[in-house]
């Protein structure tokens, strides 16, 4: 028996997914463990189809057990996410290896890159201290002082997949895990790139198509195919747009100091964030507050903080249980090998999940909260704490 983790938001799940878990797979998994995303995802958004239903379909891809990562953790930083994520399946403590996709391919030059980086980071400082001054973000100051350097490292880091490949070997090391990390070279269409190419497509691209009425039966399963088609045909496309009155309500109605307590606001950013207040779109809003510092992505995330309610206080806590919210039979034997492994709690009821301590019933707020907000972005819009109410996918065919 091996067990593999993966890191994933399956927004939606594509082609290019399915070929991460049958490489995976080739490579000796017998059991896939996948820690995805919720109703919310790190680029500052809404999750296209409601998580349920993605964590149902991704049991029926590939992957045998799906456990929830905190919402806090999903609207967060690359290092921040890859920390929470790579936590859960530490915890588990039935977990052999973490698999994750870059452009890069090669663990070997993935952790050189990042002890290039950390290096980086401790001895040009004032450098690097200097470059954000002008601007810039620290990760485009960072990369411009390791190019002065180590090019290839540069290089390695400046590509999204990889740069959260080096976050998930950085959480490695800072918990002292025991998976080894496994990399799958992305192929074909890139990043966020608007080009298809031999039946793969990027997941934004692919939203993309979903928002237009456009085809996408080539670019993923034929099970997912049909799960879009049935949510654009009852109104379960969910679209950032749709929140837009609220998100202008809650920055209209939060002070300076209610702003400044939000996770990842810094810098006198709430300031710029309060004079922005006066927007009447959510585009006006970010276009009003991004500068080169400043990613349009971190501002969402920012946005969709504060209308939930994550401070930085939540993002000083790790995870304090795993929720389930799918798992087939080989998931089972995952479950019943971490049974007297795994170092918190994994279940699938959030209402007992919620009763284990003062951090848990703050961690499964935030998450009734935020599923209670997503019902708002749909174009049918859902009840209320309908998480209180989930059932979990147990695919036992």
């Amino acid at each position: 028996m091996k067990v593999s983790g993966i890191v994933c938001e399956y927004n939606p799940f594509h082609n290019g997914h399915l070929y991460h878990i049958r490489r995976t797979r080739e490579n000796g998994a017998t059991h896939v463990a996948a820690v995805m995303s919720g109703n919310f995802v790190q680029r500052g958004d809404v999750a296209v189809i409601d998580k349920l239903e993605r964590a149902r379909l991704a049991v029926r891809s590939g992957a045998d057990l799906v456990i929830e990562l905190p919402v806090q953790y999903c609207l967060a930083s690359a290092e921040n996410f890859a920390s929470g994520a790579v936590y859960l399946l530490d915890s588990l403590g039935a977990v052999d290896e973490l698999s994750f996709g870059s452009e890069c391919g090669d663990t070997e030059k993935l952790l050189k890159a990042m002890e290039t980086v950390d290096n980086a980071a401790l001895t040009h400082a004032e450098e690097i201290r200097s470059i954000m001054e002008k601007g810039y973000t620290y990760p485009r100051a960072l990369n411009s002082v390791v190019n002065g350097y180590d090019a290839e490292a540069a290089a390695i880091i400046a590509e999204p997949n990889n740069t959260l490949a080096v976050e998930y070997l950085r959480a490695l090391k800072k918990f002292g895990s025991h998976m080894k990390p496994f990399t799958v070279k992305r192929i074909n269409a890139p990043h966020d790139c608007g080009e298809t190419e031999n039946g793969f497509a990027s997941a934004s691209n692919i939203r993309d198509m979903i928002g237009r009425g456009a085809p996408v039966d080539e670019f993923m399963t034929p099970e997912w195919a049909e799960a879009v088609k049935t949510a654009v045909s009852k109104g379960e496309i969910a679209s950032l747009n749709r929140l837009e009155r609220v998100m202008l309500y809650k920055l209209r109605s939060s002070t300076i100091e209610e702003i400044e307590q939000i996770c990842d606001v810094g810098q006198g950013l709430e300031h710029r964030i309060y004079g922005a207040r006066m927007a009447g779109s959510i585009d006006e809003l970010l276009f009003t507050v991004k500068t080169k510092r400043y990613t349009m992505a971190r501002i969402r995330r920012i946005m969709l903080d504060l209308l939930i309610g994550v401070t930085k206080e939540d993002m000083k806590q790790l995870p304090p249980y795993g929720r389930i919210l799918a798992f087939n039979e080989r998931g089972r034997e995952v479950l019943a090998r971490a049974k007297d492994k795994a170092k918190i709690p994994f279940a699938s009821s959030i209402a007992k999940l919620s009763q284990l301590s003062d951090t848990a019933e703050r961690f499964a707020e935030l998450e009734i909260r935020a599923s209670d907000i997503y019902g708002l972005a749909l174009e049918t819009v859902t009840s209320a704490e309908k998480d209180y109410r989930a059932k979990i996918m147990i695919d036992m065919e």
